[in-house]
């Protein structure tokens, strides 16, 4: 578990400090599209955050493969080679679109060569296990066509939630992190070495969105891109891949005793086929209603419009910061409610937490306007806009133009996600220029329009 934690806290750290280097880089390249109509943001913010998460993947890697007992993973198994083959071109091919934008139909060949690349050097599922008729034993093409079409549904799931600043990032973590606890049981409890990579996946796929989630949060300082959110959509399939098809669940000694104990027993067997839903859970819902909302309308399915789940929030009345919360709520729930099942499947106790858990979900989307305030002993352990600052409210009362620095104050996010949008170029908005001062950006940009 030490070697896991090193390589979680090494990944996370290159991940994060590269970050800042990656958004200068991403304002000179000029990788900072105009907002559209659709998006939230109320200023061009740089892409190409999947830059840092890239080399802090190549770190943890690195890092992990020169410790004792992780060492074993890259000399018995293929697969962690496998994996960055199919993410060096995957990340590539997010690049290429953040800057220059290509058709979707070549990101999606692309994405199906990334799957085919981890395919060829073993990493593919060799078996399923289906409810009600056991273990199933797969085709070369049966597996080869299982893996890409897993591999590019979680990459486009993933590429689809990224809507709200953090919002990726932080379902994808919290996904990792429910898979990491089940791979990590697997290889400790029952031995079996085959779950060391899928767990290693886990572990580094933690990092790369802990360490870019700083940036990330909002206000944004820089967006993943396609080069992060395929990415790390691709190391989430992987895993689920490699936890799946690779584990032989006979050497679990799971089919014993009666056939109700068996079905029990087995439930962990099933869970890699969840796991990987729960980050596709809300994307997929909020696809579905997307279908049926624009071909009601009489419009295409695929006509870009604001009536995500994420702007129906925004809509209600929440705020940006509460909108992502309330779904990271939602992704734990089905991710740990779905780990908590395999670990013991006849207990009533996890049913009767996740229908809790879910009322309070239910309470936290009816109250748009409750904004929470902690006690003055424990303002420096929470973010600003929870603290209680008189100089704020007062500002806000009078009617007096509200600063960065009394954003910072404690402003609640109610009053700054109410006002009027403000122009692209307008200083003070997010902070989305890193290069030289506003003032001279401002009449560079003047004198270049002039010209």
């Amino acid at each position: 578990m030490r070697e896991y934690l090193l390589t979680l806290c090494i990944t996370a750290a290159v991940t994060y400090l590269l970050t800042g280097p990656v958004r200068k880089f991403a304002i000179v390249a000029g990788a900072m599209p105009e907002i559209r109509a659709r998006d939230v943001h109320r200023e061009p913010t740089p892409r190409l955050g999947g830059i840092a998460m890239f080399f802090g993947l190549c770190a943890g890697l690195l890092v992990a493969d020169h410790l004792k007992n992780l060492n074993a993973v890259f000399s018995n198994s293929n697969e962690p080679r496998a994996l960055l083959s199919g993410a060096a071109l995957i990340w590539l091919i997010g690049v290429l679109d953040d800057k220059f934008e290509i058709d979707a139909l070549i990101k999606l060949g692309g994405q199906m060569i990334a799957a085919g690349v981890m395919v060829m050097q073993g990493l593919t599922i060799l078996w399923l296990p289906i409810p009600g008729v056991g273990l199933v034993a797969l085709t070369q093409w049966q597996g080869t066509l299982l893996t890409v079409a897993l591999v590019v549904i979680t990459i486009n799931a993933v590429n689809f939630v990224d809507g709200l600043d953090g919002l990726a990032a932080g379902m994808v973590c919290i996904a990792s992190a429910a898979f990491f606890l089940y791979a990590y049981r697997i290889w400790y409890s029952y031995g079996i070495e085959a779950a060391a990579p899928a767990t290693l996946f886990a572990a580094i796929l933690m990092g790369m969105c802990l360490g870019f989630l700083p940036h990330n949060m909002h206000p944004a300082r820089i967006f993943m891109g396609d080069s992060g959110s395929m990415l790390i959509g691709l190391v989430l399939a992987a895993g689920a891949i490699s936890i799946t098809g690779q584990i032989d669940p006979d050497v679990m000694n799971l089919f014993s005793g009666s056939e109700r104990n068996t079905v029990h027993q087995t439930v962990p067997v099933f869970i890699p086929l969840l796991l990987p839903l729960t980050i596709i859970a809300i994307p997929a819902a909020d696809l579905v209603l997307a279908i049926v909302r624009r071909t009601w309308r009489g419009q295409s399915p695929f006509a870009a419009d604001r009536g995500h789940l994420h702007h129906r929030l925004l809509e209600v009345g929440h705020s940006h910061s509460r909108a992502v919360l309330i779904m990271y709520f939602w992704s734990a729930l089905i991710a740990f409610g779905a780990l908590a099942y395999s670990v013991n499947s006849g207990a009533m106790w996890s049913v009767l937490a996740i229908a809790a858990l879910s009322a309070v979900g239910l309470v936290l989307l009816l109250l748009p306007r409750f904004t929470p305030r902690a006690p003055r002993w424990a303002e420096h352990l929470v973010p600003p806009r929870y603290r209680r600052r008189r100089a704020a409210a007062a500002a806000a009362g009078a009617g007096a133009p509200v600063t960065h620095e009394a954003a910072a104050a404690g402003e609640p996010d109610e009053a700054r996600e109410h006002r009027a949008p403000a122009a692209a170029g307008v200083a003070g908005v997010n902070g989305a220029t890193a290069i030289g001062t506003r003032p001279r950006l401002l009449d560079r940009r003047e004198a270049e329009s002039s010209r």
